[in-house]
């Protein structure tokens, strides 16, 4: 798969920021894609050295605007764990320490 398929965007949130520091970075991925795809993509991607990629899927939630209900739609994150001294600047300029 490319690498612009498998990975959607990267997860904005403050746990994301937090994991960060610890060299650990967190991305919105394909469905499909499994974790050597999201692992090489990530490596392609920004260059860097993949030591880990933790997945997990992102329930739905319960919505409603006014009388009208729904739910939001289920995704994948992927929490990939960086080799020391590597880091992804795409974060770098909004990260807190």
């Amino acid at each position: 798969m490319d690498p612009r398929s498998v990975i959607i965007r990267p997860v904005i949130s403050e746990k994301a920021y937090a994991l960060i520091a610890a060299g650990k970075y967190t991305f919105r991925v394909d469905d499909r894609a499994n974790k050597f795809e999201i692992k090489d993509s990530v490596e392609k991607a920004f260059g860097v050295e993949v030591v880990k990629v933790r997945t997990s899927k992102v329930r739905s939630k319960p919505k409603r605007r006014g009388l009208h209900q729904g739910r939001s739609r289920s995704w994948k994150k992927a929490i990939v764990e960086l080799a020391p001294g590597d880091t992804i600047e795409l974060f770098e300029g909004a990260a807190v320490e």
